[in-house]
């Protein structure tokens, strides 16, 4: 989701308090015998991280900033870790794009770009593009379905054969910076090689965070429709994950998998045990494969996260003021 307002951002220090809540001998397994909570960096990292071992760096979409013209601004920006020393530096972020066309979601694409959820603004039409990582150049994957454009991408993922699904709500519309929508808030599949664009979920409220179970047989996306603009929340709207399942381009067999209390889901992960972690108001909620929740990562403020790290054991979190680093006794599927 976007928030139009940028935050202060405080020094680099270790959270205080136990940030690791149990709820069932589960979850154990998963913070191990010493979990940290740590302060990466102070910045504006507000959605779609990325981590690429190659460079053992973190890629990430700003906080947007509001211009003159009530548009927001986002930059991708890309963060250089140093293993698992935290903190690091500011002078350790570049920034790869600005402006970004107000991206939000990104992934990693089958040859290594970033796959990027660009919500479009009022004059620049949204898109899905590919961002080469070490120019910043961007280039269209796809731009809408048939003659109507789209909404305002929000999340993104590749499957492993190298089709691209993502979620696009109308949030850009609600916020004042996108056109009236053309279409419904859909979810959909793109084939590269086909350049075939199929609408597979049409019934979500406002579709945002999405992320396949390890065999990629299941599809979780967040409804985060009870929050329609930053800062509000209707009780009575979606504020849950819903599980497909997958067969072939379609999605079948919807069911309600978890219901996200307080606040709407935002980012969805899944470990290599198919556990699935959820954003959400008290931080990260992580759920096991029944939809029960089993343990929560106490960080208020938490928008988004991503695997990654040597051992892909450390969760890195973006919370519009920083990135922190919860190190786990798991890893990300």
């Amino acid at each position: 989701m976007i928030d139009q307002l940028a935050r202060d951002c405080s020094q680099p220090i270790e959270r205080p308090g136990p940030p690791f809540i149990s709820y069932d001998g589960e979850f154990d397994h998963v913070i191990g015998e010493r979990p940290r909570l740590v302060r990466v960096v102070s910045t504006d990292a507000h959605e779609g991280p990325v981590y690429v071992a190659e460079e053992d760096a973190l890629y990430f979409t700003t906080v947007p900033r509001k211009l003159e013209t009530g548009l927001p601004q986002v930059a991708i920006e890309r963060l250089q870790l140093d293993g698992l020393r935290f903190p690091v530096g500011a002078e350790r972020i570049t920034a790869v794009r600005e402006p970004a066309n107000a991206a939000n979601g990104m992934t990693l694409g089958s040859d290594g770009g970033l796959v990027v959820c660009e919500q479009g603004s009022l004059s620049e039409p949204a898109r899905i593009s590919r961002v080469d990582r070490a120019t910043g150049d961007a280039q269209t994957i796809v731009d809408g379905i048939g003659d109507m454009p789209f909404n305002s991408p929000n999340d993104v993922v590749v499957k492993s054969d190298g089709t691209i699904w993502f979620t696009d709500p109308s949030y850009g519309h609600l916020q004042g910076f996108r056109p009236k929508p053309a279409h419904g808030d859909f979810v959909y599949r793109y084939e590269p090689g086909l350049e075939r664009l199929t609408p597979v979920a049409s019934d979500f409220d406002k579709p945002n965070g999405l992320a396949f179970s390890p065999d990629e047989t299941v599809l979780y996306v967040g409804d985060s429709g009870a929050e329609r603009e930053p800062g509000t929340f209707d009780p009575q709207r979606p504020h849950h994950v819903r599980a497909l399942a997958v067969a072939g381009n379609r999605l079948v067999d919807d069911r309600l998998f978890a219901v996200t209390t307080p606040g709407t889901p935002d980012g969805l992960k899944v470990d290599a045990e198919g556990r699935v972690y959820a954003s959400a108001a008290s931080g990260v909620q992580v759920f096991d494969q029944a939809g029960e929740l089993i343990g929560e990562i106490k960080l208020p403020g938490a928008v988004n996260f991503t695997f990654g790290g040597p051992e892909r054991d450390t969760l890195f979190i973006t919370t519009d003021r920083a990135v922190w680093a919860a190190l786990l006794n798991t890893r990300g599927a």
